[in-house]
C-alpha cells in the first residue's frame, strides 16, 4: 500500500506537454506558468492563477462574486453541467472579475475560465463583464480582459445570445469614456464572444498559438474554398492578418500590460495635475 502511494506520489511529479509530448518536471513546469520548455506550449491556465500572475502581489479585489448562473429555460441537464463546471473550475461562473494594482496603476481586470463550461458566455458572464466596462467607465479606469472561451451557452438560449449586444453596448459606453480596454487572447477564444467584447478592445494581445476564430476548426475548414493553411484559426494566422496587434508570450504579458498602461494613461503626477 505505502508503495503504491510512493509511486503514485512520484507520478505526480511529472507532466506530459500536450503538444511535442515530452515529459515535464511539475514544479519545473509550474514555475514556468505552464509553458513547455521544449515546444514553448501555452498550456491553459486557471482564470484566478492567471489573475494572480498579472497582478501587483495582494492588490486583488474580487467584485460580483455573489453572481451565479440560474436555469432560465429548464435545459435538460444543465444544473448538472453547472455543479461539474463550479467542481472542476473551483469558481462559480467561467469569469472571475475585479480591481487591482498593475505595475502602480489601478485596474478593473476580469480573466475567463475555460475549466467552467468551456468558458461559455451566459446571462452572468456577460453581467459580469459588462459590470466591468461600467465601473471602468464610471471610476475612470482602465479594463483588461483575459478571454478564454467556446463561445455562447446554447443552455440559456438566446439570453445567452443577447449578451453579445449587451457586452457590446458597454464596451461603447466605455469609449466615448475616453477609458483604455485591452484585451488578452488565450486559448481559445472562439464564436459569441469573439464576435462581441473580446474584438472591440482598443488594443488586443494574444498568446501564442492560441485557437482564435469564429466556427469551429471543422465547420471553417468546411466553408473554407480550398485548403486552409496550417496555422488557420490561430493566433498568429489571426496576426497575419490584422485582427490582433501584438503576440505575446505568458512571461512577457505582465511587463506589456504595464508599459501599455504607461502609454496610454496619464502618470501619477499629470492626473493630479488636472
Amino acid at each position: 500500500m505505502q508503495r503504491r502511494a510512493a509511486v503514485q506520489a512520484n507520478a505526480e511529479q511529472w507532466v506530459q506537454c500536450a503538444k511535442c509530448k515530452k515529459i515535464l518536471f511539475r514544479p519545473d513546469f509550474e514555475r514556468a506558468m505552464r509553458v513547455c520548455p521544449h515546444c514553448g506550449h501555452h498550456h491553459r491556465l486557471r482564470a484566478r492563477e492567471r489573475v494572480l500572475l498579472t497582478v501587483d502581489p495582494d492588490t486583488f479585489e474580487e467584485t460580483d462574486a455573489d453572481l451565479r448562473p440560474v436555469d432560465p429555460l429548464e435545459f435538460p441537464d444543465y444544473a448538472d453541467k453547472l455543479h461539474k463546471g463550479i467542481a472542476a473550475s473551483g469558481e462559480n461562473e467561467a469569469i472571475i472579475t475585479g480591481t487591482a494594482m498593475l505595475g502602480g496603476y489601478e485596474v478593473v481586470i476580469g480573466a475567463m475560465d475555460f475549466g467552467f463550461m468551456g468558458g461559455s458566455m451566459g446571462s452572468v458572464v456577460g453581467e459580469k463583464v459588462t459590470r466591468c466596462f461600467e465601473r471602468g467607465a464610471e471610476r475612470g479606469l482602465p479594463v483588461i480582459l483575459f478571454c478564454a472561451s467556446g463561445g455562447a451557452r446554447m443552455q440559456e438560449g438566446l439570453i445567452s445570445l443577447m449578451q453579445m449586444a449587451k457586452t457590446t453596448a458597454a464596451v461603447g459606453r466605455l469609449q466615448r469614456a475616453g477609458v483604455p480596454y485591452i484585451a488578452v487572447f488565450t486559448d481559445p477564444t472562439m464564436a459569441g464572444v469573439l464576435a462581441s467584447f473580446a474584438s472591440l478592445a482598443d488594443v488586443i494581445l494574444a498568446e501564442p498559438g492560441a485557437l482564435v476564430g469564429f466556427a469551429g476548426q471543422r465547420v471553417a475548414a468546411q466553408a473554407s474554398v480550398g485548403k486552409p493553411p496550417a496555422n488557420f484559426q490561430t493566433a498568429e494566422f489571426q496576426y497575419e492578418h490584422g485582427m490582433i496587434d501584438l503576440i505575446v508570450p505568458r512571461k512577457q504579458i505582465r511587463p506589456t500590460l504595464t508599459y501599455l498602461l504607461e502609454m496610454l494613461l496619464p502618470t501619477p503626477e499629470e492626473a493630479h495635475a488636472r
